[in-house]
């Protein structure tokens, strides 16, 4: 297939199945964070503008959670399929961590989420609001354990290999392996960016089609305070992330900088674009500006950075992909935090509302946190090559040898199923996104809340709620 070999498919398998994943679970991190602190800005200042976005965001939170639950069990099952060799060399770490989050995180989410979507006219208030941080306490549990099996892979520690089988012997030192706490950081920070841009995106599409409310209006200043104060945070974990990378995968970090040799003992340049070409051993075209590439990643201006050539050729990343997926991301990243300085500015001015040049950005910015997560994860995953664990097995050796025709057909049947079911729940999401919050402005409604009547607790119905005004409340609040 298009000259591919049986286990670049299982690679692209492997890449098209989680980059599905990763957006779903990415929003609802995000999401559910949103929802706790609107229900508790709610219940603070009972200003329904709060309580009107909390329903709105509900229903998209449950469409996302439901896909990312599905696209989640196909990963799981792939580690069996094609992925044996990697399961039975290291499943003794992996399985368990993977354990831990389903035994935590995701019983947590279980638990709680039927009472947070379904029970805001059946609970009462203070039961309703744990429901829902408990929920987001358990995106972050589940973030937490993922997120450790994968920097495990990355920075293995804490074990013995016994009779060709990785066996803990430290569960800390698996679990708090060196590069954990950066990428647990990075990723979860990066979740709530996205998630802030996606909401702005959507308050910025209905101001440019002259819907102006309440509701539209804090859903734009709370995505862009968030973006303010946020990106730049990020920036910041990510200098030390890339610290802790060039001490333990300086392989990667050489990859991403496009950065050949070292010449005598000058400091290294930072080549800002060119095109690395793995067969030729240089980057052809580069702009590089002098000492820079030192000053960033060693704090220094005489440190060098390793090169590509220092390591032998079996052994260097794709230069040429991590070198333009980190700087999508990078430059993604650069653009968020110009975008949260400008609404601080038009802010000031009164006219974070009106200006309709930095409405068309907030826009068009509403995918770049999803797409700089991609770009994020493509340069981790793909730098980390050739091993599947860094420095113990190679992802040659981790596959399940199928043979080219079946690789063929199961990556064309994922690629099918996977554009028609996700694409239809996010056509429905997006069209949810598009009829906006209801604020039942100028007309007489009860002031609602959980163990009252009002809006319609059914995420996944638009319809409207007659049926349940009908019935009787099982809780008439606190």
């Amino acid at each position: 297939m298009f000259g591919l070999e049986a286990l670049d498919l299982a690679r692209i398998q492997f890449a098209f199945t989680i980059s599905f994943h990763i957006l779903f679970p990415a929003i609802t991190i995000g999401l559910a964070s949103y929802l706790a602190v609107l229900e508790g800005l709610w219940l603070k200042t009972r200003d329904d503008t709060y309580r009107d976005l909390y329903h709105f965001w509900s229903k998209i939170f449950a469409v996302n959670f439901g896909m990312g639950v599905v696209s989640g069990l196909v990963m799981a099952y792939q580690f069996g399929t094609n992925w044996s060799r990697f399961s039975d060399f290291a499943g003794a770490v992996t399985g368990p961590l993977l354990t831990y989050e389903v035994l935590t995180a995701f019983f947590l989410e279980a638990g709680f989420l039927g009472v947070m979507l379904f029970g805001w006219n059946r609970v009462g208030r203070g039961l309703h609001f744990f429901s829902t941080v408990m929920v987001a306490i358990g995106t972050l549990i589940s973030t937490f354990w993922i997120l450790s099996s994968n920097s495990w892979m990355q920075t293995p520690q804490g074990y013995e290999i016994i009779d060709g089988r990785v066996i803990p012997v430290d569960w800390l030192a698996v679990v708090f392996n060196p590069s954990f706490p950066y990428r647990l950081a990075h990723m979860a920070t990066a979740a709530f960016v996205a998630t802030a841009f996606f909401v702005g995106s959507s308050a910025a599409w209905h101001l440019l089609r002259g819907r102006d409310n309440p509701a539209i209006r804090r859903m734009l200043s709370m995505a862009m305070w968030m973006a303010l104060i946020v990106a730049p945070i990020q920036a910041v974990i990510g200098d030390f992330h890339g610290l802790n990378t060039l001490k333990h995968q300086p392989a990667k970090i050489a990859a991403i900088e496009g950065h050949w040799e070292n010449v005598g003992n000058e400091p290294t340049p930072l080549i800002l674009f060119g095109w690395p070409d793995m067969k030729a051993e240089k980057t052809k075209f580069a702009v590089e500006i002098p000492y820079l590439g030192s000053l960033i990643l060693t704090h220094s201006l005489d440190k060098q950075v390793p090169a590509l050539k220092e390591f032998p050729p079996q052994d260097r990343p794709n230069s040429t992909i991590v070198f333009w997926s980190f700087r999508i991301m990078v430059g993604l990243g650069m653009l968020m935090i110009l975008t949260g300085l400008w609404s601080l500015w038009l802010r000031k001015r009164d006219r974070i509302y009106q200006n309709r040049a930095f409405l068309y950005l907030a826009l068009w910015m509403g995918p770049s946190g999803l797409i700089a997560i991609l770009a994020g994860w493509f340069t981790t995953e793909i730098g980390r090559q050739p091993w599947v664990v860094y420095g113990l097995m190679r992802t040659a050796d981790a596959s399940s040898g199928h043979s080219l025709t079946q690789m063929s057909i199961t990556l064309a049947l994922f690629v099918v199923v996977y554009f028609a079911l996700f694409g239809a729940g996010l056509g429905y999401m997006m069209r949810l996104v598009r009829k906006g919050p209801k604020t039942n402005e100028g007309t007489e409604v009860s002031h609602g809340g959980p163990g009252q009547k009002r809006t319609p607790a059914r995420p996944l119905s638009a319809a409207d709620d007659d049926a349940e005004d009908n019935g009787t409340s099982l809780n008439k609040g606190n």
